[in-house]
Order: C-alpha cells, then sequence, then structure tokens
C-alpha cells in the first residue's frame, strides 16, 4: 500500500504540489488524470524518488519513503518506471533488453533464461525473442519496455504517459493490453495520463488533477457520472454547463430559467454554483420518458450527423448554447425551433 500524506512540491514561489493525500491499495491501479502543469508528472517523480519533497511525506507499508529530510534513492525503492519513450537498447534483441535488468542485480544465468521467456510469453513477445527493436511496431517495442520494467519483480510499477508516443490504433490497442498484464500480475500500478480513456480503461480508480491538488478521486463511473466540481465534469468527457446560484438544495436560478438537478455539493443557498448536464442525456423536441424534466428553448445552430448519433448545438433563449447527442435517424434543421428537455436526475450540482 502506498500512503502519499500532505505531499508539497514547491520550486521558489512556484507551486508545483499543493499538500495532496493519497492512499493506494496494494494491487491497485490508480490514474493520475489531469492537463498539463496540474502536477501528475511531479507526484510521479515525488513517488519514484527522482525529486524530494518540499512538505509531507510517502510511505510504502510501514516504510518511509520521502520526506522533507531525507528521501531513498530510486534503486532502494522496489519500483519499475516506464517513461513515454520506451527507453530500449536498439542494439540488443528483445530477449536481451528484457535481461539488461536481471543481470545488472547479478540473477544467475540459468535464472534469467527462465524469467525472460516467462515475461516475453505474458507481454506475447516470446515468438519475437531475437528481433530487434528496429525490426518492430511501436506497440511492439511498448511491450518490451513493459516485459523489462515486470521482470526484476518490482512491488510498483509506475507509468509516465507510457502510450503517447503511439498512434490512435496502436494507444486502444494497449490500454487494453496493460488492463491485462495487471489482472495477470496483481501489481500496483500508478499511471500518469492526460488521456481521459486511457485512465477509465486502464484504472480502477482515478485521481482528477488541476494547479497542484487533487480534485476528486473515484472509479471511471463515479468521475464520469457524479462529478464534483465544474473542472471534472469539463475535463471528463463533453458537459454542458450552466452557471447560476442555489435557490435551494437542487434548484438552481442560471440565466432566465430555474433548473431541477440532482444535488449533492453541500453548497449554501446563494452560493454561486453549476449544472452539468452530459450531451448524450439532452432530449430535443418531445419530454424523455422516466421522470421529470427541465424544458427550456431554443434555435438548432449547427447540425452534424456522426454515424453513430447526431449532433446539435442549440441556441436556448437567453443565449446560452447547449449541446445535444441523440439517436442518428432524429433529424432537424439548422434554424428550426425546439424544444429542449434536461431530465432532472442527469443533471448535477456541483461546485465552480
Amino acid at each position: 500500500m502506498i500512503t502519499i500524506q500532505g505531499l508539497r512540491k514547491t520550486y521558489g514561489p512556484v507551486v508545483a504540489l499543493d499538500s495532496i493525500d493519497l492512499d493506494i491499495k496494494t494491487g491497485e491501479v490508480i490514474a493520475l488524470l489531469g492537463p498539463s502543469g496540474c502536477g501528475k508528472s511531479t507526484t510521479l517523480q515525488l513517488v519514484a524518488g527522482f525529486i524530494a519533497p518540499t512538505a509531507g511525506e510517502i510511505r510504502v507499508g510501514e516504510r518511509l519513503l520521502s520526506s522533507s529530510h531525507s528521501v531513498v534513492p530510486p534503486e532502494r525503492r522496489g519500483m519499475s518506471l516506464i517513461f513515454q519513450s520506451y527507453a530500449i537498447w536498439p542494439h540488443k534483441t528483445v530477449a536481451e533488453n528484457v535481461a539488461f535488468g536481471l543481470q545488472v542485480r547479478g540473477v544467475p544465468k540459468a535464472q534469467i533464461v527462465t524469467r525472460v521467456k516467462q515475461h516475453l510469453s505474458t507481454v506475447r513477445l516470446d515468438h519475437l525473442a531475437e528481433r530487434y527493436p528496429s525490426e518492430l511496431s511501436g506497440g511492439q517495442q511498448q511491450r518490451i519496455a513493459l516485459a523489462r520494467a515486470l521482470v526484476v519483480d518490482p512491488e510498483i510499477l509506475l507509468l509516465d504517459e507510457p502510450l503517447s508516443n503511439l498512434d490512435a490504433n496502436l494507444r486502444e490497442e494497449m490500454r487494453f493490453e496493460i488492463r491485462r498484464l495487471h489482472e495477470t500480475t496483481g501489481i500496483t500500478m500508478i499511471y500518469v495520463t492526460h488521456d481521459q480513456t486511457e485512465a477509465m480503461v486502464c484504472a480502477d480508480r482515478i485521481a482528477v488533477m488541476n494547479k497542484g491538488r487533487i480534485e476528486q478521486i473515484g472509479s471511471a463511473f463515479e468521475i464520469y457520472e457524479q462529478p464534483r466540481t465544474q473542472f471534472v465534469a469539463s475535463f471528463i468527457g463533453r458537459a454542458n454547463t450552466f452557471s447560476g446560484e442555489l435557490v435551494e438544495q437542487g434548484l438552481v436560478q442560471t440565466g432566465g430559467s430555474r433548473l431541477q438537478a440532482i444535488d449533492e455539493s453541500g453548497a449554501r443557498a446563494g452560493i454561486a454554483v453549476t449544472v452539468c448536464v452530459r450531451p448524450h442525456r439532452v432530449a430535443l423536441g418531445s419530454a424523455p420518458s422516466g421522470g421529470p424534466a427541465n424544458k427550456l428553448h431554443g434555435r438548432i445552430e449547427r447540425a452534424a450527423y456522426l454515424g453513430e448519433s447526431s449532433d446539435y448545438l442549440v441556441e436556448l433563449t437567453d443565449g446560452t448554447r447547449i449541446r445535444a447527442l441523440v439517436p442518428p435517424e432524429t433529424r432537424y434543421q439548422v434554424g428550426q425551433q425546439i424544444d429542449v428537455y434536461l431530465p432532472v436526475r442527469d443533471c448535477r450540482v456541483v461546485a465552480q
């Protein structure tokens, strides 16, 4: 188990990480997700031992690895790190790349052969053991990096944007490959990414970071369906947002309308809040079944057929624009006046 308490990192007046707390369970995959400069890579470097914290501490089990007074060096932490670049030796074969860490540790040759075969089989590269990296695809090279990191039996695997150099199709394939490897090995992983889909596929829980802080931690379902802040709602998937004032719990005055919404924000009446609703939850033309809905009115400003859905941008009577993703057979014309329905069960009050 990894325990991070009050972890802070500053560079002069610049606060890179602002007193975060995070508990990672044994065998869990947690993703640190956020935009560039949010502090996710700084957190990973602190966990790896490459930099020392300004304040706070990092423990693995009962062992103190980092504090403002002492830092256990990276090579004594029982961790493996996979970088954005694969950092594999171009002049060594696949098997030789994977064996390198074991050779440095002085593992007997017979054990090296056995463990290399085992881990190449795990990443499905056993048939390419004698190939050189230049003869392999990007996805296969990334698998070399994974096998090399796992073959030394680390307690923890750290991944820093590991798929950012791959094309879209390979990224999709490798997301599921990393998830499969975790299910095979059960190793504790910290996965840094700015790609929400990667985080949702690979991780058990996601820590959404912004400006050096963790804004929300939860499963992919919780982060997507139950965002707690406007930033989380907007960063994870698409979201329509309506800024307003909380009249009472579950009722927000926004523009010229009052919107009913699920309210777990804990905000007091009179506080500025935001109502969020996903585009695929918006109904056009007729009220959806299954419960009450907020009714608005507007004009179709843009229409696009996307195959799996139709994408409409609607300008409401108060000038607010709202996006709706509806079934592909639904057809409206640009300029057409239309009723817009926001199901109450799909609207959420979040902090600004």
